[in-house]
């Protein structure tokens, strides 16, 4: 479909265009960092401005490219940049060009401290924990990390099953910015009907604290206009690798609107705005929900920007707004 053919709207309009997995990171400077998936799946990107308004016109560099064979040679995913233990750290996912959906995760470590200009080193793939012998031996991807009360977690999707394959989110502390500490965790399945749309996924975690609470979103069933929002959360005093102390919504938190010409919103992150208070969700969506052939080759994915408001009970609620 023409990109110019669809529903315009004053809550349709893109932050980014064909940029879809956004993330935006804010560092202790102020710096606004941006990366996503290219339409090409090819390589990895980097923006970088002073404000989050300045990230749409930012120069774009180009980090690192994907190799010609073998593994990371195909489906570059859903990068995310992070900076922990003292380091800039980018975690992403790739595929094999002869095994296209041998999806792994892999690092990308910085040698300085300018992300944007300094040397960027493969780390090859996330390792496991010692004794784990279950993660990263099937289709994973959309790795994130956070950190509580002095410790990292790292939250990332895998698959799991025999025939179509069941994607689930897995939690796991770490011991180096390259390797688990713990053994996984499994955190949510596809349990409801929104889950299961052409695929049981549960995909895309991204995480917001609040008031003494972690909420983390991720996304759920296929990438077309099915696709979207759900949301787990737990209090951080818990034991976060417990899997009983995370309560999950019982239904999608942000999904399709058809009447703002928003479809299959997702993949979403969170920063905050310059005044250090106000939370903001980048997510990607599109414009359309007529897509032709595969919707994961389907370049209109843009990445677009809600606040986060709060409900009485101090609930994160997401709501489109008008641009």
């Amino acid at each position: 479909m023409n990109q110019n053919n669809y529903k315009k709207t004053s809550y349709n309009q893109p932050f980014i265009e064909q940029r879809a997995d956004p993330y935006v990171y804010r560092h202790v400077d102020g710096m606004y960092y941006f990366t996503a998936s290219v339409p090409e799946y090819d390589r990895i990107i980097l923006r970088g401005a002073k404000t989050i308004q300045g990230l749409k016109d930012a120069k774009e560099y180009i980090l690192w490219k994907k190799h010609k064979k073998g593994p990371q040679s195909v489906h570059i995913w859903a990068p995310e940049l992070h900076y922990i233990y003292g380091e800039w750290y980018i975690y992403y996912a790739a595929g094999d060009v002869d095994d296209v959906w041998a999806i792994r995760p892999y690092v990308l470590h910085c040698k300085g401290q300018n992300p944007l200009e300094d040397e960027w080193e493969e780390m090859g793939m996330m390792k496991a924990a010692d004794g784990d012998e279950f993660s990263f031996h099937a289709f994973s991807l959309d790795a994130t990390v956070f950190e509580n009360k002095g410790e990292y977690y790292w939250i990332w999707a895998e698959k799991t099953g025999v025939g179509k394959q069941i994607s689930n989110l897995y939690i796991a502390k770490l011991e180096t910015p390259n390797k688990l500490a713990t053994v996984q965790v499994l955190l949510t399945t596809p349990d409801y009907d929104w889950e299961r749309v052409d695929f049981w996924v549960n995909e895309g975690p991204a995480v917001l604290k609040h008031n003494g609470k972690i909420f983390l979103t991720f996304s759920a069933s296929a990438t077309g206009a099915c696709y979207c929002m759900g949301m787990l959360y737990a209090d951080e005093k818990e034991d976060l690798l417990d899997p009983r102390v995370w309560k999950k919504q019982r239904y999608p938190v942000l999904k399709t609107d058809e009447e703002k010409g928003i479809y299959g919103p997702g993949h979403n992150s969170f920063v905050k705005a310059e005044d250090g208070v106000t939370d903001l969700c980048v997510y990607h969506a599109r414009q359309y929900d007529e897509i032709i052939g595969d919707s994961l080759y389907d370049a209109n994915r843009h990445a677009m920007i809600m606040r986060v408001k709060y409900d009485v009970e101090d609930m994160p609620v997401f709501e489109y707004e008008a641009h």
